[in-house]
Order: structure tokens, then C-alpha cells, then sequence
């Protein structure tokens, strides 16, 4: 008989999964917010997107309606400067095919609609992709490899930047077909390494700024998602004169004018324009990291003036928190937001969401002197929220998210009086039944040092009635995350809290290597891995034990990607700590890895040099092997469930199945990647894992 044995599924986790998440938001118009949802529908087995418009009130009236539609068919939109139109980028299929459209919205009128399916693969929201449209006999440039961007971008190989163009005969008629043009850009002066063009923004009619990705030595193109360390740059684009477009061909590809404006050794990307009053561009700002080393590493925020040429560090690297405002340097997400100026007085400054030890909390960086304020730090007896930044209008407002442990996603609205203080206005909260909003009361959320390894620390989300009933404490799962160059956060986790409602003890623990903390604690875990951070995550658990919060012999371990390598690495070198482990695509021999769509990962994190030109050798294996559960495999006693994405690039699905003994599960995942973030499949993992607990969390 099967070991795993379905329990049922959870009203918890589904209505807490289909929750609406804010993933974006603009300005429309200068009197209206636009908030795009991203939504899981059980039903259909799909995610959809929904899009709210709010008016903008800065008084204490209060926000009485919404409009809600739903916009799954929208991939990407962006408002103009002036607000005055908007660019939509949809995607519409009919069960076979899918048509994409470019449209240009000026109110409720649309200015021009182009279909460019002929030109154009699916859209990206950071860079489009040009499909190959190769009407010759000959079928060679169909199957000649070309390097893509790993996971989950497979299809994903040739970001190109297009420049489409309009006009109308008269204000109330849309553009005619032969009053568009779309032309793809291309470099006057070609590299000896190709460079892929992606997140273009204008400066001017004729100049654009982008972020120009390179291809290693021997042609190859790294893993781009979670990975903050790849080559890529800065690039001005010189676009040719209008009038020498005149009569251009459509589809032609048109040679630019470029020049990298930063260097080789910083891996570059998110170009943003500073206009001054005068709409002139004043100051490009971007993100910037090491090239190599760490996949994801503390964040250099630089500037060029756009008039005298002048490059500037913003914000460095902070290697230890001072002692005087303990700020451990910015830890953002992948991209600076697409509209990030604020204006407060005279002052203008950059707003970013960061991390910050286990929070995400809102910055104010002065965009001139690079002086950093924290907009939302965390006072004793408040509640822990976690920020995320959506949009600002330029102005004095702008768009936030925030959620705690227990507390679903809210909208707010951020704003300045006219004295210049910030105030805060709730747009949106999400609807929630009275007894999973009953059942949320009775969790309680924590941030534990662990005081033996600093900075470790855990976060620890808890039943207040069942840690306070006589008896077995309850089940304690320890959850490492993935990276290792990540952070586990107060923000709302569906999943994590549906766990904690069926009730188990839930502990996150931020290890050495945690984004967050300073480099100096980036860089400490490397050559570690497998014995540091095994050895932080051990020291959790115990120092949860000390203080009465959980107990050993009720303890199990769940995680995924490295947190699955921690798994492994736990339940062989400690297999009397964990009565069971769910693993999610785990690392299990780093040595036998070099399939991963991020090879560097296996020689950085564990000590080695990386080149173009590494190989395997025995040595390398032998200490890669070392280093790696598998080591360990003949101690492990705890039953093992595996979760499997078959399509997974970064880990591929072979390491699951290395060492199998004793009792040990496997579910496999057609076309799913790395996260196993289908909706489906995210269902049934989680309904796995609580029942794979419910069958061994209490084994001696």
C-alpha cells in the first residue's frame, strides 16, 4: 500500500490561496489608481489577472467603490508621462492560437491597435521576444540551437527591442495600417559577443536607454531569474533621425547608434530617467552588483548626470549594519519599480521596497545626496508588515502593498500633506470568511534571534490556544528557504499560514547566507554550504525548544531548492532530530548538478572558481560530493516525500532521485518548473505535505 494517503482538501488553503495578490499598479489619468491581481482559480485550473481602478482621495472620506475586470488577456500596460495614454500589450487566444496586439489608448479611445503575432513570441514584461518568422526553404535556422534564459524562459531566447510608431489624420479616428510602423533595433557597431537588448526606456524621441545582457565567452547565456550576478550593462541607444524612417518598410530591422555606459566587472540592469521640470532628462539611475560570486548579493544603487556625464555611487554595498541606524544595505527586488520618483518639497527621492533583516520595509533614498530613510520601520507592539512598492506618480503619492504573517495583502495609498508628512489611506483589503478570519485570530507571529549564531534568526507562526494547552506541544516544521541567497519574510505566506492552521508550529529560519543581514554574511557561506547554514537551521530548532515553543521528538522539515538541500542535509547528519521530510525539487548531489541552467551556482556557493571552461573534475566532485547530502544518505531514517517538476531547469528532476531508502514517496509534475507554482500542482504539493505530516509527524 501506498505510504501516502489523500486526507481531503483544505477550505483554508483554498480561499486563502485565492486570495487577490497585488502585483502592480499605476496612475491613470493623475485622479485614478489602477491595481493589478494576480488571482489562482481552482476551478479552471488557471491564474487570472484582475485589474481595480480606485479614485484618489487624500481626505478621510472613505474609498466607497471599485471597478473590477478581469484582465487576464492584458500581459503588460504602461501609462505615459503626461498620463494621457496608455500602451497595453494583450495576448488573446481562442483554444489553438494566440493573436498578440499593441494598443495605444488616449481615455476611452483607442488611438491605434497593431497585430504584430507575425513578429513577435509571447510578450515579456521586461523585454519583448522576437520569434524566429523564416519563410525559406531552408530549415536549418529552426533547429540550430540557440542559448535561452533558463528557468522558467526556455522559449525565451531572443529579447529584442521594438519601436512601434503612429499617427492619425484626424483626433477621432483610429491609425490606419499604413500609418503604423514597427521596426526592430538592432547595434550600428556589432560586438564580437552578441548582445540581447531588453528593458528599453526613452529618454528622448531619439535616445534610449536599455540593458544589454551578454553571453559568456563560449556563447552560452546563464539563468537569469533569482540570479542578481550576470554579465550585462547599460547601453544608450541612438535611434536614426524620424525623417530618415520615412517610407521604411515595416517589420525592417534599423541599425542604432550605442554605447555601454558602465563596466564590464558590474552586472547592470534597470535603466530609470530622472526628467527635470523642464521635461528635460536629467539623471539615469540603475541597479548594480558583482558580476560572478553570490547568485544575489547586497544592492549598488548608481546614477549617471545625464548632462555632464557624471557617474556616481548612490547607495554601496554595506557589508555590516552600523550600530548607529543598523540599515544592512538594500536587498530590493530584481528590478527598480517602473515609476520610483517622489517629490517631498524640494526633495526628490527614489522609493524601493528592501529587505531588512526578515521584513521588507520602504525606503526613501535622496536621489541626490543618496541619504536613506526607512518609511515604515517596525515599532515594538506593531504589527510585523512586510512592504512591497507598486507604483508612484511622480508626484507626492504613491501605491503600496503590505501584508504580516496572518494579514492578507491590503492596498494603501501614500501620500504628503501639504506640511510634507507622510500619511496613509487603505485602499483595498481583501474579503474574507468569518471563520478562516476567526481561525487567522488565534495565530500568533514571532521573530526569534537566535542568539548562539548571529545574525540567524526565525520567524515563528503559531496557534495561541494550542501552545497554551496542557500537553504534547504541538508539531514544529521547520522551513528553510531556497537560494541560499533569499530571505524569509513577515509578509502573507497562503500556504505557510493553511499549515500553521491545521495546527502545526511553523519556524522560518533566516541562516547565514540570508539576504538582509550585510554582505558580510553573504559572502561568509560560501564554501560553507552543507555545514553552516545545516548547522543555523539545527541551532533553531534547538533554541525553539529551549524557550518551550516546541519540543523535540515533534518536529519534522520541509523545503525546497536549497531549502530541500538543507532538508536532505538535516535528516542525514541529525537523522534522530526529524520524524519526516517533504523536499521540493532538492539539491541532492551538487556534483552531478551541471545540467542546471545556472552551472556557476555549483562552484560559487560551495568555494570554487567559475569560468566558462570549468569542468568536472574528481577533485571538484569529491569536494562537491563532500559537501552534499548524498554524503549522508545511509543515516537517513526519516521517511522522505519528493515533490518533482519535470520540466525543472535549475535542478533537474534526476537529483530527487538520488539515494532512495527506506520509506520514500515521489510525486512528479508534468510541465512544471522549478517553483511547482502551477495551481494545480501547488494544491496538491501542499495537500501532500500535510498529509505526509499527519502519517509520521509524531513517530519516535
Amino acid at each position: 500500500m501506498a505510504l501516502l494517503q489523500h486526507t481531503g482538501s483544505s477550505t483554508y488553503y483554498t480561499e486563502l490561496v485565492e486570495l487577490p495578490v497585488p502585483v502592480s499598479a499605476d496612475f491613470v489619468g493623475g485622479d485614478v489608481v489602477r491595481v493589478t491581481y494576480s488571482v489562482r482559480d481552482h476551478e479552471r485550473n488557471i491564474k487570472r489577472s484582475l485589474t481595480k481602478t480606485f479614485p484618489v482621495i487624500t481626505s478621510d472620506d472613505q474609498i466607497t467603490s471599485a471597478i473590477t475586470h478581469d484582465s487576464s488577456e492584458v500581459k503588460a500596460f504602461t501609462t505615459s508621462p503626461s498620463k494621457s495614454r496608455q500602451a497595453i500589450l494583450r495576448e488573446v487566444g481562442n483554444g489553438t492560437h494566440t493573436k498578440r496586439f499593441v494598443e495605444i489608448w488616449a481615455g476611452t479611445q483607442m488611438e491605434a491597435s497593431l497585430d504584430v503575432t507575425k513578429y513577435h513570441d509571447v510578450f515579456h514584461t521586461d523585454a519583448n521576444v522576437n520569434g524566429d518568422d523564416d519563410a525559406s526553404d531552408d530549415p536549418y535556422p529552426k533547429f540550430r540551437y540557440t542559448p535561452n534564459f533558463g528557468e522558467p524562459s526556455r522559449t525565451k531566447k531572443r529579447p529584442t527591442i521594438f519601436l512601434f510608431r503612429w499617427t492619425r489624420s484626424t483626433a477621432f479616428t483610429r491609425a490606419a495600417k499604413q500609418d503604423m510602423l514597427l521596426l526592430t533595433l538592432s547595434m550600428a557597431q556589432p560586438t564580437q559577443v552578441p548582445v540581447l537588448f531588453g528593458q528599453a526606456t526613452f529618454a528622448t524621441e531619439d535616445v534610449i536607454f536599455a540593458t544589454g545582457h551578454d553571453h559568456t565567452k563560449d556563447g552560452r547565456l546563464l539563468g537569469v531569474k533569482g540570479c542578481f550576478n550576470r554579465p550585462m550593462g547599460i547601453w544608450e541607444l541612438r535611434l536614426p533621425e524620424s525623417a530618415s524612417l520615412h517610407g521604411t518598410p515595416f517589420g525592417t530591422t534599423i541599425s542604432c547608434n550605442s554605447l555601454r555606459l558602465t563596466p564590464p566587472e558590474r552586472s547592470c540592469r534597470s535603466p530609470r530617467v530622472f526628467f527635470a521640470d523642464n521635461q528635460t532628462p536629467y539623471k539615469l539611475f540603475w541597479f548594480s552588483n558583482p558580476v560572478g560570486g553570490a547568485h544575489a548579493s547586497c544592492v549598488s544603487l548608481e546614477s549617471r548626470d545625464l548632462i555632464t556625464g557624471t557617474h556616481k555611487v548612490l547607495v554601496d554595498t554595506v557589508m555590516e549594519p552600523a550600530p548607529e541606524n543598523n540599515f544592512p544595505g538594500l536587498y530590493t527586488e530584481y528590478n527598480i519599480p517602473s515609476s520610483p520618483f517622489l517629490r517631498r518639497g524640494d526633495n526628490v527621492f527614489i522609493v524601493l521596497q528592501s529587505l531588512w533583516r526578515s521584513r521588507t520595509t520602504v525606503l526613501f533614498i535622496d536621489k541626490e545626496t543618496g541619504e536613506i530613510t526607512d518609511e515604515t520601520k517596525m515599532r515594538d507592539s506593531e504589527p510585523m508588515y512586510s512592504w512591497n512598492v507598486l507604483a508612484t506618480d511622480g508626484k507626492t503619492r504613491f501605491i503600496c502593498s503590505r501584508s504580516t504573517p496572518t494579514t492578507p495583502s491590503e492596498v494603501l495609498l501614500g501620500y504628503f500633506d501639504p506640511h510634507g508628512n507622510l500619511n496613509w489611506k487603505v485602499l483595498d483589503k481583501p474579503t474574507i470568511s468569518v471563520e478562516t478570519e476567526k481561525a487567522l485570530s488565534d495565530l500568533a507571529a514571532s521573530i526569534i534571534p537566535i542568539g548562539a549564531r548571529p545574525p540567524t534568526e526565525t520567524l515563528v507562526i503559531q496557534s495561541t490556544k494550542l501552545s497554551s494547552t496542557p500537553g504534547p506541544k504541538p508539531v514544529c516544521v521547520t522551513v528553510p528557504h531556497g537560494g541560499p541567497h533569499a530571505t524569509s519574510t513577515t509578509g502573507f505566506s497562503p500556504a505557510t499560514v493553511a499549515l500553521a492552521l491545521e495546527g502545526y508550529t511553523i519556524s522560518l529560519p533566516n541562516y547565514t547566507g540570508s539576504m538582509g543581514f550585510g554582505e558580510k554574511y553573504i559572502t561568509k557561506l560560501l564554501g560553507h554550504c552543507g555545514s553552516m547554514d545545516v548547522e543555523d537551521v539545527v541551532e533553531s530548532v534547538n533554541e525553539l525548544v529551549r524557550l518551550g515553543i516546541s519540543e523535540h521528538g515533534r518536529q519534522v522539515v520541509q523545503g525546497g531548492s536549497h531549502g530541500g538541500f538543507l532538508a536532505a542535509h538535516l535528516i542525514g547528519q541529525y537523522p534522530k532530530l526529524f520524524n519526516a521530510a517533504v523536499m521540493r525539487n532538492p539539491v541532492i548531489s551538487v556534483g552531478e548538478l551541471t545540467g542546471s541552467d545556472i552551472p556557476d551556482w555549483i562552484y560559487a556557493e560551495f568555494g570554487l572558481e567559475f569560468t566558462p571552461q570549468s569542468i568536472m573534475t574528481p577533485a571538484t566532485f569529491k569536494t562537491l560530493f563532500e559537501a552534499s547530502p548524498i554524503a549522508h544518505v545511509d543515516h537517513v531514517r526519516a521517511p522522505v516525500l519528493l515533490l518533482l517538476g519535470e520540466d525543472d531547469m535549475r535542478v533537474v528532476p534526476t537529483q530527487g532521485m538520488r539515494g532512495e531508502i527506506g520509506r520514500v514517496e515521489m510525486l512528479t509534475f508534468p510541465k512544471e518548473t522549478h517553483p511547482l507554482e502551477g495551481v494545480e500542482a501547488g494544491r496538491v504539493s501542499w495537500e501532500a505535505g500535510r498529509d505526509w505530516f499527519k502519517a509520521f509527524a509524531e513517530e519516535c
